[in-house]
């Protein structure tokens, strides 16, 4: 197959930006959208070549498969603009990787590599002026396959919509947040799909999380699907923690995702001394840790908050507070991950892509 190349894809610019609206000082997290989208149809047996168009609304038959039998898959990812404006993605392979692995899963046909990083660089292009340059701020970037062939029979679609839309964003969270330990509701099971990112494992979330809100926690950490016993992720991220001066983090499986941050902080642990397991971790360790003042730290990891520190947990009624450390693994990682990201240190690691 022949190499997509950016003179392949066709450019529909809009006739009125919106960029002279947008308070670049106050920016929710993925509430406002770039001029532009990438947007790639497969039929009749394979992908067309993309296109990148205005940002707009997306007209779909009834009958869509997505809106009946769920087969949706989606990315998250940045761009980051330096001090001499040059623009930067981390680890995009990575995406594209972890694309076809969600899209194999659920039965969507996968996209080739050269369409998505060659569509995503030529639409960054496009939106170059769109990338924050505030300290926090960056480019959303949300790539994402839906089904968009017609039937009511449950069955793979014969269509499907590869799309990347981009927003400008300021931080995912602000300042700590306290989880509860969930025991009745399972994110993922054995054999099933939580190794994926389909969009059905997040609407699965959400309802626990509400019921977790509403004892005043922010979010939940999920445990195995069985026995409850084990600690997998922390809401929408993977969740590390510090006993004493080593970092845990639970080992990838059907049930938990492969995360690119997650396996940047193991890699960058290991580069500043840090001591790191990847092993089960139990409730009931957690707890102990927690109770005999070997638990330092505990945090979320991922994409779109990068690092996201834990205050204390919930568990069967009992709150646990986790102090903090005047000189944190999270606050040292995260601040190692978004100086790579933003060009403001070496990469040793050959993360940093420049467009």
């Amino acid at each position: 197959m022949a190499t997509l190349t950016k003179k392949d894809i066709k450019l529909t610019r809009t006739e009125t930006s919106k960029l002279s609206t947008v308070d670049f000082n106050n920016l929710a997290f993925g509430q406002v959208f770039s001029d532009h989208m990438l947007t790639c149809d497969y039929k009749d047996g394979k992908w067309q070549l993309p296109e990148i168009v205005p940002y707009s609304p997306i007209t779909l038959d009834p009958s869509a498969k997505i809106f009946h039998y769920g087969q949706s898959i989606f990315e998250g990812m940045k761009a980051y603009k330096d001090s001499n404006n040059d623009v930067f993605m981390f680890r995009p392979l990575e995406n594209v990787k972890r694309l076809n692995i969600s899209a194999k899963r659920l039965a969507i046909p996968e996209v080739p590599e050269d369409y998505f990083l060659e569509g995503l660089k030529a639409l960054l292009e496009v939106e170059k002026d769109w990338i924050p340059t505030n300290e926090g701020s960056s480019l959303y970037i949300r790539p994402f396959i839906f089904a968009s062939g017609k039937g009511f029979h449950a069955s793979p679609a014969d269509e499907y919509k590869f799309i990347i839309c981009t927003a400008p964003s300021g931080a995912y969270f602000s300042g700590k947040v306290n989880v509860l330990i969930e025991e009745t509701y399972s994110r993922s099971a054995n054999g099933g799909v939580g190794f994926a990112k389909a969009g059905g494992n997040y609407a699965g979330q959400f309802y626990p999380t509400q019921l977790a809100k509403a004892k005043g926690y922010q979010q939940v950490i999920w445990t195995d699907d069985t026995t409850h016993e084990f600690i997998e992720e922390a809401g929408a991220m993977n969740v590390f923690i510090r006993i004493n001066d080593t970092l845990l983090t639970s080992p990838v499986s059907d049930r938990i995702l492969d995360g690119i941050t997650r396996k940047s902080i193991l890699q960058l642990a290991e580069a500043e001394g840090i001591k790191t397991e990847v092993r089960k971790v139990k409730v009931s360790e957690l707890v102990e840790a927690s109770k005999n003042g070997s638990l330092k730290e505990m945090f979320g990891a991922g994409t779109a908050a990068v690092i996201s520190p834990i205050s204390g947990f919930g568990f069967r009624g009992e709150d646990f507070e986790i102090p903090e450390q005047d000189q944190s693994f999270a606050s040292q990682l995260k601040q190692r991950i978004i100086n790579i990201q933003t060009n403001k240190t070496e990469d040793p690691f050959g993360w940093r892509v420049k467009l």
